[in-house]
């Protein structure tokens, strides 16, 4: 059974997280809220020793020149930065002692 794969073929270990190469704060954001403490540690672990990698893949693009592929990757790892706070400081998907409350980007990049 062949599966269509989002992120460039080097990435390919990261795949199974591609469901976190996620257009947008908001998606990224409430993907973490909605996610475990397990499910992001597992995510972190995967992607945080391929960080370098993944900066010197995308620094060969211009960035509005990105194949999609190379848009997943970019996307994951803004969403790598969502969820660091989260395993190495919180140890919970929601900022501490904030209750309800939510930060809404009004206006971001677009690529």
């Amino acid at each position: 059974m062949a599966t269509t794969s989002v992120l460039p073929s080097e990435f390919a270990d990261l795949e199974p997280f591609a469901g976190w190469a996620l257009q947008g704060e908001r998606a990224r954001y409430a993907k973490r809220i909605e996610s475990t403490m397990d499910e992001l540690q597992a995510f972190y672990d995967a992607a945080f020793p391929r960080t370098q990698a993944a900066l010197d893949y995308l620094d060969q693009f211009p960035l509005d020149e990105l194949p999609e592929d190379a848009k997943h990757l970019l996307w994951l790892y803004c969403a790598l930065i969502t969820v660091s706070f989260p395993v190495e400081a919180w140890r919970q998907p929601r900022v501490p002692d904030s209750g309800a409350s939510s930060i809404d980007a009004i206006l971001e990049p677009v690529i």
